[in-house]
């Protein structure tokens, strides 16, 4: 041991103490408004039946002609990786889960649409349907074959529409508490929103039904749909989308972006309407910023153009959604929406693809990080704590294994949770 150090200070212990006492609230707000990521498993993607089709055998009905547009246009391996371009290392683990998650789990989470999907109808139709859904999903979750998140779209709070759609949503949560309570995995999605009053709006509708229902406050969370140019940037020039955040008082899991009205309210000619258009690179960028560390998070939208017809069509269409939903994820926008059947097997692709090729190499910057052990890439507490939520992703959606990733990094997914969700300050103190 060498000399010890004398340390000297000069600053009064009531100084510190002073600061502490002055930044207290700001302390409490950073907690409020910036709690992180709930740690909760994120779908990979989101799909949108309407309330007239959808019925008790919707899921399974997606997984089959899933598999059988798999079976006709792409019946193994080297074909369906030649159409994406997947290198010989993934062509088979990457399709054979593929076609697993399609018989296991086809959608991850499936949205009754009362909104644009569905369309005006009588009122006494549109109850019906409503009624319909909430006993269809309280049933799939009593059977066990519910997808592991459901729910509805009602429609919007704009004055046209607003008692259609608090009625919608009044006839469904009250059909599913008739039928037994909500389920956990219940996800609401109020779309068109332009005004954070609107969200306001929303989270006075549900206070009343938890009270009306005798249920915890706070007990409903929703998700919110951003399609207009409002919702991005206000009259007065601030980023609404964050006040709607905010206005959501907790509520909020989500701001899902809707590619083709959004598009549309910029004046986006219909064949430029994509969710790789500059605009929608703008409008996601400002709702990812908007939303990081609130523990909302943030869905990608979907492509219309659909995996039909002869088997060069259905190629050039996967191709397309492949890539695109590629292009998401590197954006870190883990979750999109899907429109048609033909859409999932390249959606689970490009996720499982995404997963895999990054797994060794994700692995191996934990591990090192975790025993101290160096390597060419100095890693801090904020990359350890990406490096972990990335394998945890991977293994909610089934693009990785339990044993593999604990063979690799020697941690459990305790371990990696641990990592990937702390409280504020926590990774800081694990790094000294």
């Amino acid at each position: 041991m060498g000399q010890q150090e004398k340390v000297a200070t000069s600053l009064a212990g009531a100084v510190g103490e002073e600061i502490s006492a002055s930044l207290a609230p700001v302390d409490a707000e950073l907690e409020r408004r910036y709690p992180g990521d709930p740690g909760t498993r994120q779908p990979v993607h989101t799909v949108y039946v309407p309330g007239d089709v959808f019925d008790a055998g919707t899921i399974r009905s997606w997984g089959d002609q899933a598999l059988a547009a798999l079976d006709e246009h792409a019946p193994d391996a080297a074909s369906f990786a030649r159409v994406l371009g997947l290198t010989d290392d993934l062509a088979e683990p990457v399709y054979g889960r593929v076609r697993a998650k399609l018989e296991r789990e086809p959608i991850e989470d499936l949205r009754v649409d009362f909104e644009d999907g569905y369309g005006n109808r009588t009122d006494a139709e549109e109850d019906e349907a409503a009624a319909r859904a909430a006993r269809l999903i309280a049933e799939a979750y009593e059977q066990g074959t519910a997808a592991p998140y459901m729910g509805i779209r009602m429609k919007c709070m704009e004055a046209p529409v607003r008692a259609r759609g608090i009625r919608t949503l009044d006839v469904f949560l009250s059909g599913l508490m008739e039928a037994g309570g909500l389920p956990d995995g219940l996800v609401l999605t109020l779309p068109k929103v332009t005004y954070p009053e609107q969200v306001t709006a929303m989270v006075r509708l549900l206070e009343a039904f938890e009270k009306a229902r005798g249920l915890t406050p706070g007990r409903i969370s929703f998700e919110i749909q951003i399609e207009t140019s409002q919702s991005i940037l206000a009259a007065d020039g601030t980023a609404a989308v964050a006040r709607m955040i905010q206005a959501a008082e907790g509520r909020a899991t989500g701001l899902h972006y809707g590619t083709f009205d959004y598009s549309a309210c910029l004046g986006v000619s219909a064949a430029h309407q994509a969710s790789d258009h500059p605009a929608a690179d703008h409008a996601k960028a400002v709702m990812q910023v908007a939303a990081a560390g609130t523990g909302v998070r943030v869905s990608d939208g979907s492509t219309n153009v659909l995996p039909v017809g002869p088997t060069a069509k259905v190629h050039d269409a996967w191709r397309l959604h492949y890539g695109l939903t590629r292009r998401a994820l590197a954006r870190a926008y883990y979750q999109g929406w899907d429109m048609h059947p033909g859409h999932i097997p390249t959606r689970y692709a490009a996720v499982f693809a995404f997963y895999r090729e990054g797994f060794e190499q994700a692995a191996g910057r934990l591990a090192r990080y975790v025993n101290r052990a160096g390597g060419d890439v100095m890693d801090e507490p904020a990359t350890a704590k990406a490096l972990s939520g990335y394998l945890l992703r991977g293994l909610d959606c089934g693009a990785l294994d339990n044993g593999e990733v604990a063979r690799l990094t020697g941690l459990t997914r305790t371990d990696l949770e641990s990592f990937s969700a702390p409280r504020r300050g926590d990774l800081t103190a694990s790094a000294q």
